[in-house]
């Protein structure tokens, strides 16, 4: 099969299209035909090697979020059958190496696909609506009518977390660049506001970047209240000042997750919830996919199409 692989940790260049050897499923796995996989920002870390990459050996295919079928079943697997449309972050991260054309993972990372919702759309839901769907529901607990801010509203977690907590009755604020503020309000954000400018008096905060910013953002949590913070390992002093400030801070890592994707695949057919893709590479443009993202310029998510994605 083929694969973006790399040899050594460094810039986009470093992957190169080759053939490897197909994976086979063991007992309580699935083999998936891979028809697209999801970018993410961690992707672009770790192909530095500045991620989670003590888990991780090269050579190395990059990649968590995954959409595609079902080919063969592994001993135990009941889960699911071939020809299963399934979406899911396998492994998660550890190597799930999804810039291929198959990946094998437990049954139980993926979940089947919402009715309506394509290869394209589902590859790039799974990491950042789990990141979103984790933090807002199993961590924080929003419950209807708090106020919510979710920073950086129109990236791939945040446009998803401004639609989760809408979906459980929030008061969002979204924040964003000016040029991206028309984008949030139409995911559905009470209020959007410059991402330098500092809100008050938030009951959960959500936040996606670190340093000085994460910092910060522990100025718009009330007493009593939270924030959820997906960048806390790279933010010296979190929890020590949100004790001085007498605020809750929580560091976040998703987890693979069948039920948390089944809560996902409910709200997409319900109509509360709408991945938006960007931009949409072949499998062998990864390098340029990893540029664009990292830009900043993108508004949702970025995907490789690696299969017939309809």
């Amino acid at each position: 099969m083929r694969a973006m692989r790399q040899a050594a940790w460094g810039e986009a260049e470093a992957m190169a299209l080759v053939e490897v050897e197909e994976p086979v499923p063991v007992f309580g796995e699935v083999l998936v035909r891979v028809m697209a996989a999801g970018v993410n920002p961690v992707d672009v870390f770790t192909r530095r090697g500045q991620a989670y990459n003590r888990v991780l050996d090269l050579p190395f295919v990059n990649g968590w979020d995954v959409a595609g079928t079902v080919v063969r079943t592994g001993y135990g697997t009941t889960r699911f059958r071939p020809g299963d449309r399934v979406f899911g972050m396998p492994w998660f991260p550890r190597a799930a190496g999804c810039y291929a054309e198959y990946v094998t993972a437990p049954a139980r990372h993926f979940a089947r696909m919402p009715e309506g919702l394509g290869f394209t759309e589902a590859a790039a839901l799974p990491l950042a609506g789990l990141t979103a769907w984790q933090m807002l529901t199993e961590v924080a607990a929003v419950a209807p009518r708090q106020r919510v801010l979710v920073s950086g509203a129109a990236g791939g977690v945040g446009h998803l977390a401004v639609q989760i907590a809408k979906a459980r009755g929030a008061h969002v604020t979204g924040t964003a660049s000016p040029a991206k503020h028309a984008f949030v309000r139409g995911l559905g954000a009470d209020e959007v506001i410059d991402h330098t400018t500092v809100a008050r008096d938030m009951d959960v905060v959500v936040q996606m970047f670190g340093g000085e910013a994460g910092l910060r953002a522990l100025e718009c949590v009330r007493p009593g209240g939270i924030l959820v913070s997906g960048q806390a390992a790279w933010t010296p002093g979190l929890h020590e000042r949100a004790g001085e400030l007498g605020v809750r801070a929580a560091g976040y890592l998703v987890d693979p997750d069948g039920a948390g994707l089944d809560a996902l695949a409910g709200l997409v057919a319900e109509g509360r919830l709408k991945v938006h893709v960007d931009a949409v590479f072949p499998l062998a443009e990864a390098a340029e996919a990893h540029d664009l993202l990292g830009s900043g310029r993108t508004r949702g998510k970025v995907v490789l199409a690696v299969g017939e994605t309809n």
